[in-house]
């Protein structure tokens, strides 16, 4: 992927007569790419109507939170963007086409921004968190920011929450410190600041991790 710290996975399936099986990931392989082992402390669901767009969501304050978030019902256009101040790639995003059948899957570090937009009604997405979460530090970024520019290819005024539609843009949430400063071999949280980051396309390993 083009954003820095992450990544894309795409298992390969194995059909017979029964139906298909695969991997969705493997921890050492996993931990071999991202230089750290990935432990799950927390796993989430989120069920939505089509039309529903969910994000852009971080974490403000350390431990954050790294996720493993793959579509297990439906489909959804998911997006990651390096939120990062002094990231290689601030301010870009990467786009992943997940459907359930797929198996697809995307892997952000901490202090990147995913979001995603319900391409079926009953849209599930598991997210697998290396950290539990501490409510009140997530972070919020306009979805909608011109100068993100994010192409979601919307037919219609998509459902929101209230907090979704009033957060602030890119812009406003460096200007008013909230974002995370990037350190080269990782993420560090600056005084009053976030983490984000942002993926890189391409395979790395075979089709199995890219």
């Amino acid at each position: 992927m083009s954003v820095l710290d992450a990544y894309r996975i795409t298992p390969t399936h194995h059909e017979d007569r029964r139906g298909s099986f695969y991997e969705s990931w493997r921890f050492e392989e996993l931990a071999a790419h991202l230089g750290h082992p990935f432990v799950v402390r927390q796993a989430n669901f989120s069920a939505s109507r089509r039309n529903t767009l969910r994000g852009i969501h971080g974490t403000t304050s350390p431990p954050g939170q790294a996720k493993l978030v793959t579509c297990v019902r439906g489909a959804a256009l998911d997006v990651v963007v390096d939120l990062r101040v002094g990231s290689p790639t601030f301010g870009r995003f990467d786009i992943t086409p997940q459907e359930a059948d797929s198996g697809v899957a995307v892997c952000l570090a901490d202090g990147l921004g995913h979001g995603f937009l319900a391409l079926t009604d009953d849209t599930c997405m598991n997210y697998l968190c290396d950290t539990e979460y501490i409510h009140g530090t997530m972070l919020d970024i306009q979805a909608l920011d011109p100068e993100l520019g994010i192409p979601w290819n919307l037919d219609g005024e998509p459902i929101r929450s209230d907090k979704d539609t009033a957060a602030p843009t890119l812009a406003e949430a460096a200007a008013a410190g909230l974002l995370p400063r990037y350190r080269p071999g990782g993420t560090l949280p600056g005084e009053g600041e976030a983490h984000g980051g942002r993926t890189r396309p391409g395979p790395v390993r075979g089709d199995r991790l890219r």
